[in-house]
Formats: structure tokens, C-alpha cells, sequence
């Protein structure tokens, strides 16, 4: 029900700050609303950190609301300043035409996705681009009918310009223009789709209030806003970050199976909140979740749940499917189906070796001789105590005959054998 958005917002810890919240619950009574978030093209793919707007979106159309996902084709040209140290590199026009085409796929996706009920959310979703109302735009003609109306008081005092005029490399000029444009997409969409809700990040309150006051100068025009805590861990660091790099919605950046193993791996202080902000699950199920994990943490049942509902929102059942199978492998399951690129992705972080394709003619490669190239033996002697005593494994089949060698027959995906020493010592051997 549309009433009961809020309620749901502020329950799960999403709401961190917001205009009037008696005028917002009010326009929201009425079903159909529109209500927008927006999208910065830095990248051909969304992160982790772009979930929370997403999920907010389906929140609101399963609220009974219509979503609203805004392009920055025109912003995306100068880059947001907010949480920033320093000045963004500015795309080419092909970049940016790439990374809308990118992540408009994704954003379309993710709020087009079955929820845990199997339901669509019923909202109408709109995706649109700013560069529709920028496109051809005169530069003295904005700063007349738009820039006239934003003292540049109120643009001094927001945060997120303050701290950059305070750091050595100061703001620019371009930088310091975002926040005009961001306002003017707010006037924009109250015009087009008489949307005067926004929905954002806390870094963007400073953007979003001056949207706010433009509509009221321009337009006489009251609009309505709340912001949402952005994704952090425990210890204040920016979820979706590893040692490798970000964890990407691209499954060409990011696989189904890496995205399935962060939140796997997710500590136990921040499974909660993730279940709560992240999932569409019932309070009451998280609720259990929680009280399960406190008596019982090693069975991760909480983030096994956020992966599995995480996964299918962004990578569908396939996806999900693809990440269990893989999973499975890792702790002894068939590898057979596998071909080397997934193989490579499972097993990125254990050793390997490269192998000449020519050793695997005549009698073969002898096993305790690739134990010993790829480290899991110190020594072929101790490769051969491991693989009598019942602890060597060649694609996930125990092999216990120390003289056994590797073939053509054992490969797996054309090039790769997995080899394994006790229950989770794995290595690859590559034959190129």
C-alpha cells in the first residue's frame, strides 16, 4: 500500500534525512506517484554501491507507485563533486554513450525482476535521460532562465562544496555547475512527469535540497525529498570493495559467482543490515535470520539468504544457478560441465602452473610431479604419502595410486585438470 512506503523505508534503516515527512507521507497517500533516482554514468556497469537506489525503486513500485531512474547523460559529462577529493576525468561522448547504454540495461533489468514472491512490482518504471532537456540548451539561456534563481550563497554553504573548496585542488568551475544542472533535472521531472519525489544517496542532500528550492522559486512548486544511508560496512569502509577491485552488476566484470561469494563471505555486523536495506524480504523472516545467526553464526544462514535473493535480482535464476554449481565445485563437486574461463574464476586465488600441452602425450604427466609444480606438495615424496593415504584428488575424484598420471582424458574445458590435496588445498594445472 502506498501509505505504508515510508513506514517500510524508515523500518529497514533507509531513511537518513527528508524534507517535511507529514507532506511526504501525504503526497504518497495517493497511489501512482512518481518518484525518481539518479544514475551517474562513470562506468559501463553499476557496483554494489548502485544497489540501494535500485532496490529503493522497487520499493517504491511495489509500493504502488510509478519508479523513475535518471540517466546523467548531460551530468554525466561534468561528474558529481559529492564525496569526491578530487576532480573527476571527464568521458568522451563514446564513453558516456557506452556507459549509458550499459547501465540502462541494468537498471532496466534489476526493476523489471521477479521479487522473492515470484511478483513483478507492479509500478510503471520509467528510465529516462537528462541530455533530453539539456540537448541544445544555449549556455547564456540556462544561466538567464535557471542560474538567475539559485543564489550563490546557498551553493556555497552545501557540504559537499565546502569540503572540496577546503581540500588543496580545490572545485572547479564545471564541478561546481552540477549541482545547478541536478536541480534543474528535479524542476524538469516535476514538469514532464509532475514527479516531486526524489530519492537519493546522504552524499546528494546537498544537490537535492537545491532542486528543491529552484522548484519553489520557478515554479511555485512544493517537492518532496529523503535520503538513504549510504552502503557501508561495519568499520565505516564502502561496501563492495575487495582486494580485487569492486564487485560490478556486469557479469563480464563481475561473474554471478564472485557476486554470490561476497556476500557469502559478508561479516556477521553487517549480514543485518544488508538483509534489511538490500532484500525485499518480510521483516519477520530477517527478524528470524537474525536470531539464528546469534545462535548459530557458523551456519551463515543470513548471508546465504543475501546471496541467493542478491544474485537472483541481478543475475536472474541462471545466474544463481551458475553461482551454486560453482560454488559446489569448490568444496569437492563435479567439474566436468565447466569450461576454463569459469574454472579460472572459481579457483583465481589458488595456485596454478603452466604445463607444456606435449606432457600430457605417450604415458601421461605423473601426478606427484604436478603435486610438486603447483605446490600442493613440497616434495614429490610428500605427494606420494598424500595420494596413498587417500588425500589426492584429480577434478574432484579421489585418486589413490601414487604412479597414476595425467592425460588428455582429464582435462576439463579443453586446457585446465584441478587438482586437490586434502579437503580444501586446490591448485590448477594449465596445458597450453
Amino acid at each position: 500500500m502506498p501509505n505504508d512506503l515510508l513506514a517500510d523505508l524508515a523500518a529497514r534503516g533507509l531513511i537518513h534525512q527528508s524534507t517535511d515527512m507529514g507532506a511526504l507521507g501525504d503526497w504518497l497517500a495517493t497511489p501512482g506517484r512518481r518518484i525518481y533516482c539518479g544514475f551517474d554514468p562513470t562506468s559501463d556497469s553499476l557496483h554494489v554501491g548502485s544497489l540501494l537506489p535500485l532496490v529503493l525503486l522497487r520499493r517504491v513500485a511495489c509500493a504502488g507507485h510509478e519508479p523513475v531512474a535518471l540517466l546523467g547523460g548531460a551530468t554525466g559529462m561534468i561528474g558529481d563533486p559529492s564525496g569526491r577529493s578530487e576532480e573527476r576525468t571527464l568521458l568522451t561522448p563514446e564513453q558516456l554513450a557506452a556507459n549509458l547504454d550499459g547501465i540502462g540495461r541494468q537498471i532496466r533489468t534489476v526493476l523489471a525482476a521477479p521479487g522473492p514472491d515470484g511478483h513483478v512490482p507492479a509500478g510503471r518504471a520509467h528510465v529516462v535521460d537528462n541530455a533530453e532537456w539539456m540537448r541544445g540548451v544555449g549556455y547564456l539561456a540556462f544561466l538567464r532562465d535557471v542560474g538567475k534563481h539559485v543564489p550563490l550563497s546557498q551553493m556555497l554553504a552545501k557540504d559537499s562544496v565546502q569540503s572540496r573548496l577546503e581540500r588543496a585542488g580545490g572545485l572547479s568551475y564545471t564541478e561546481f555547475s552540477y549541482m545547478l544542472l541536478q536541480a534543474w533535472d528535479f524542476v524538469q521531472l516535476s514538469d514532464a512527469l509532475d514527479c516531486r519525489v526524489q530519492f537519493g544517496g546522504s552524499d546528494q542532500w546537498g544537490n537535492i535540497t537545491a532542486g528543491i528550492e529552484l522548484g519553489r522559486r520557478l515554479r511555485s512548486r512544493e517537492l518532496h525529498a529523503a535520503t538513504c544511508p549510504l552502503l557501508v560496512k561495519a568499520d565505516g569502509t564502502k561496501m563492495g570493495k575487495t582486494a580485487s577491485g569492486a564487485i560490478w552488476l556486469d557479469p563480464r566484470r563481475t561473474s554471478p559467482y564472485r557476486f554470490y561469494q561476497y556476500w557469502i563471505n559478508l561479516d556477521d555486523a553487517d549480514a543485518g543490515r544488508c538483509l534489511l536495506r538490500l532484500t525485499e524480504l518480510p521483516l519477520e523472516e530477517i527478524q528470524a535470520l537474525d536470531a539464528q545467526r546469534a545462535g548459530n553464526p557458523a551456519a551463515r544462514d543470513s548471508q546465504r539468504r543475501l546471496a541467493e535473493e542478491l544474485t537472483r535480482l541481478v543475475h536472474g535464476e541462471d545466474g544463481l544457478a551458475a553461482a551454486r554449481q560453482a560454488t559446489a565445485v569448490f568444496f569437492g563437486a563435479e567439474v566436468a560441465s565447466l569450461d576454463a574461463a569459469a574454472l579460472a574464476e572459481i579457483f583465481a586465488d589458488v595456485a596454478s602452473h603452466d604445463f607444456p600441452r606435449s606432457s600430457l602425450d605417450g604415458e601421461g604427466l605423473p601426478l606427484v610431479e604436478a603435486f610438486e609444480r603447483t605446490k600442493l606438495a613440497p616434495s614429490r615424496s610428500a605427494a606420494r604419502r598424500t595420494i596413498e593415504q587417500g588425500g589426492g584428488y584429480v577434478n574432484n575424484r579421489r585418486v589413490t595410486d601414487a604412479a597414476h598420471r595425467l592425460t588428455a582424458g582429464d582435462l576439463v574445458g579443453g586446457s585446465t585438470i584441478v587438482l586437490r590435496s586434502g579437503k580444501k588445498s586446490y591448485a590448477l594445472a594449465w596445458f597450453g
